[in-house]
């Protein structure tokens, strides 16, 4: 089936900057470079080039689709100040496409496992796992583990688990190599030259796909994916303490409930908790201010995560990635080996959340949450 729309792709992620435009099912135009200068002189000129080359008006395009992380840092950001732009300037939606599932589409209907690994530094890597099944006589992207930012020995322990052949693509794959000989335990190869680094053509074609569901945001909305804090962030965040919450501490963590949830936990209800022996509960300090609380009770070796609030103002900082961080790592000190919690269907944030810290769903309950009345989403980490 064709797919009638016309995409611009931006993909300024990594070390290429990347630019293409896709009408139908046609590549029309795609200008990719990988050298030393900065995407602030080469993004916007390889896109002017194209315009003048192929009489595009944007008024014309249907979307704007970029690489939305993770990535470089800088790179992400004049990447996502250029499609805002755009979007602003035409009132044209934006596609984001995750940058590791476009690294992923290079080898589009590929019988093996893909791999995409980029250099995350600090001994990481940005990865995910997939694979291309057919629907409906269509080929199309399995998300077996979605992007993330981990150890290459975390993703190559999965590799192994999964029994299959791997390609592996990506600037991580030089700098990972002597991991791979040591680490991997089934057969692998590498994508040529041709495949093997970000490519706007392979964001403007997934960005289609993902068009066509009405996978969009405004240019408002539009932010991108780092996955991971900028080193200031991190410096930042290295003042934040996790400590065990205690009888003065309940006061305030009530009141974040309360300004969070529309079912907050009364003082009486933590009070009652912090006392229990099979039950752990902590605060996050930031300075000398409570900022967040979370809580898990202890049954049989599985942990059920009761609680997780941040202040509204301290959000997107890692604060609750750092207190289920600690509260996991606790966890396990006490014999912990599972974990397992409820989120309303509809928060995606804190889903995503979960989901990054090796979460997934495991089934519903239907009409769980009240004021409003919503499904809970049941997650599991074993």
């Amino acid at each position: 089936m064709v797919i009638r729309m016309k995409l611009v792709a931006l993909d300024s992620s990594g070390l290429v900057a990347s630019v293409a435009v896709v009408e139908d099912d046609i590549l029309a135009a795609e200008y990719t470079i990988q050298y030393k200068k900065t995407h602030s002189q080469t993004l916007l000129p390889m896109l002017n080039e194209i315009r003048n080359m192929i009489d595009l008006d944007f008024d014309s395009v249907d979307a704007f689709a970029v690489a939305a992380g993770p990535g470089s840092f800088t790179g992400l950001r004049i990447g996502s100040a250029t499609a805002k732009g755009l979007a602003f300037a035409t009132g044209k939606p934006i596609v984001a496409v995750p940058t590791v599932d476009g690294l992923a589409y290079n080898l589009y209907g590929t019988d093996k496992i893909v791999c995409p690994i980029m250099d995350a530094r600090r001994n990481q890597v940005y990865t995910g796992i997939y694979t291309f099944v057919e629907k409906d006589g269509i080929s199309c992207l399995d998300i077996i583990k979605r992007q993330c930012a981990v150890p290459f020995a975390e993703i190559a322990r999965e590799l192994n688990a999964l029994g299959r052949e791997v390609i592996f693509l990506g600037d991580g794959v030089p700098v990972f190599r002597e991991h791979m000989k040591e680490l991997m335990q089934v057969p692998y190869l590498f994508a040529p030259a041709h495949m093997n680094r970000q490519r706007a053509a392979s964001i403007a074609a997934l960005g289609s796909c993902y068009f066509a569901r009405g996978m969009v945001v405004s240019g408002e909305e539009y932010a991108p994916e780092y996955l991971r804090l900028s080193q200031a962030e991190r410096e930042r965040n290295e003042q934040i303490h996790i400590r065990a919450m205690e009888r003065d501490d309940v006061a305030c963590i009530s009141r974040l409930e309360e300004e969070t949830f529309s079912m907050p936990w009364s003082e009486d209800a933590f009070l009652e908790m912090i006392t229990k022996k099979d039950a752990r509960y902590y605060v996050a300090e930031l300075g000398t201010k409570i900022v967040g609380g979370c809580g898990v009770l202890m049954i049989a070796g599985e942990g059920n995560i009761t609680n997780v609030v941040v202040e509204k103002k301290e959000r997107n900082r890692g604060i609750g990635t750092k207190m289920l961080q600690y509260l996991i790592e606790d966890g396990e000190k006490n014999g912990l080996h599972a974990y397992t919690l409820e989120v309303r269907a509809s928060n995606a944030a804190a889903i995503h959340l979960y989901e990054k810290l090796g979460f997934h769903s495991e089934g519903i309950r239907p009409n769980f949450y009240e004021k409003p009345p919503e499904d809970a989403v049941i997650m599991w980490k074993r």
